[in-house]
């Protein structure tokens, strides 16, 4: 209906032809990431200078606002104002500034906001006013007696477009949902190697009976604790449940919660290469809730590095994997040191796909400990103190971290605001793209991170598609924090998530 008004700056100059033209063109360039009062006055007025109203926006890799921004990807900016009447052609500008599409389109005016003039010419404006006086151009300014902010109407309530976005991006890239279902049914062929520290993760429901008499401390009546294998040994369970034969490399205790560590592995159907430290216990990281909150964390760990034969024995089972992926899960609690990191990595076959995720908690895990890797997937924080940076916004901060660590692709988990993706060497129409989260109700996020790593993983070692692993992926890790403790996602729950968002798109 009104996507044919959607073009590039080439093809739009070859549609409006040179000056002088029957019919005067006009300019009007933004973000346009909500579309609100303001743009549609402004652009009215423009359309009411010219013949041709071209509204151009600013492409996602030049949108660099604080925040998760731009919040509408491109390809749904540019179809909000092509559904406009008023808008006769739209196009994403590929430039940071609008110059060059001046000098390309060459418009009889260029119209801005009125806020850009009220305090005079901005250096900005200043280049574009000389780009338009080279061949007569004229730059018009708009009433400004409407002014709105898009960022902080986004602050004040943002617009739930996680499945608008998702739409987009499939239709960028040639993706349905049939492709989606089918990549998901192709991981039972796959092996996966992960090599990490096994955590035992405790959680103990507790009830609220008050304050302590004699000190300001909570008083609570424990009721249960719930016990599950979590560390590299649920992202050993992740990947079994999604179809793969996996083997898990990893370090446990002579104590009760390495036998229930081992036993949850085996009954999983997970080949383990186990090392055995006597000298130290299994991690074991117990959680006190109370009414649903967390209360308390109370860590058993040893976090030394493990012995010189332990080292070893991991390197000789690397070695000797034939699995299509290797994934390093460090959590810091022994495996991967200052020492031992480089000899793990060295250690992988060639041609294996290598894959890493390094946390930063308690610990000081460095995500840049592993580079060139096929895949890393660290969270803000992770990226951050791997680039020591706390300061600039997150866009650039992954742009950034993909840099420097040298991979191939880049998942930058982002919480509640889900994952900005980056790859390198891509064919695709964007080197980079956004996911909105799919978790319907969040009741334990912790975890959720090990899921997206192990479906996101296979998923990309079948498809070489990082769009289809960051779905993919992005929908295991909803599935996990929609219930509490560290359970293994199933394909089954993962196509149920599908298939409700097919509905709710077939509906829309």
């Amino acid at each position: 209906m009104f996507r044919h008004k959607i073009t590039s700056c080439e093809d739009l100059s070859a549609i409006i032809g040179p000056r002088p033209r029957a019919k005067t063109v006009i300019l009007c360039h933004g973000v346009f990431d909500i579309v609100h009062p303001g743009h549609l006055r402004h652009l009215a007025y423009a359309k009411q200078k010219a013949g041709i109203l071209v509204a151009s926006v600013t492409a996602d890799a030049y949108v660099f606002k604080p925040g998760h921004h731009p919040y509408v990807p491109e390809v749904l900016r540019a179809q909000n104002l092509a559904a406009l009447e008023m808008v006769d052609y739209v196009l994403v500008d590929r430039h940071s500034t609008p110059v060059q599409t001046i000098q390309v389109l060459q418009p009889d005016y260029f119209a801005k906001g009125y806020e850009y003039f009220v305090d005079g010419p901005s250096p900005e404006t200043r280049v574009e006013e000389a780009a338009l006086a080279v061949y007569g151009g004229e730059m018009v300014f708009t009433p400004g007696d409407i002014v709105y902010s898009s960022s902080a109407l986004l602050e004040a309530q943002a617009p739930k477009l996680a499945l608008e976005k998702l739409l987009s991006l499939m239709e960028t890239e040639g993706i349905g949902f049939a492709d989606i279902r089918k990549a998901l049914h192709s991981l039972s062929g796959l092996t996966a190697h992960v090599v990490g520290d096994t955590i035992v993760d405790g959680y103990s429901e507790c009830s609220l009976l008050g304050a302590a008499g004699k000190s300001p401390t909570f008083s609570v009546r424990l009721e249960r604790t719930d016990r599950f294998t979590g560390g590299a040994g649920i992202v050993a369970r992740h990947l079994k449940s999604a179809g793969a034969t996996v083997f898990l490399s990893t370090v446990l205790g002579a104590d009760d919660r390495g036998t229930f560590a081992l036993r949850e592995l085996d009954e999983a159907g997970v080949k383990c290469h186990l090392t055995i430290d006597r000298t130290r216990p299994t991690p074991y990281k117990e959680r006190f809730i109370a009414a649903g909150q967390k209360m308390l964390q109370v860590d058993q760990v040893d976090n030394r590095p493990i012995p010189e034969p332990a080292v070893r024995a991991l390197c000789d089972q690397l070695r000797a994997s034939t699995a299509d992926v290797v994934i390093m899960s460090d959590f810091r609690h022994g495996i991967f040191t200052r020492d031992s990191i480089g000899r793990l990595v060295v250690a992988i076959p060639i041609g294996r796909m290598k894959v890493a995720d390094s946390q930063v908690s308690s610990r000081w895990g460095n995500i840049l400990d592993f580079k060139n890797f096929d895949l890393i997937t660290p969270n803000e924080r992770e990226a951050r103190f791997a680039l020591g940076d706390q300061d600039t916004i997150v866009r650039p901060l992954g742009l950034h971290l993909f840099r420097e660590a040298h991979c191939r692709n880049l998942i930058l988990k982002v919480a509640e605001r889900g994952l900005i993706a980056y790859r390198r060497g891509s064919d695709e129409p964007r080197d980079f793209f956004a996911l909105d989260s799919f978790a319907d109700q969040v009741v334990d996020p912790i975890g959720a991170g090990d899921a997206l790593l192990a479906y996101a993983s296979l998923v990309l070692a079948s498809t070489q598609n990082l769009l289809m692993a960051s779905i993919l992926g992005a929908i295991g890790a909803a599935v996990a924090c929609e219930r509490q403790g560290n359970v293994p996602v199933s394909p089954v729950e993962v196509e149920e998530k599908i298939s409700a968002l097919e509905r709710l798109a077939r509906y829309g």
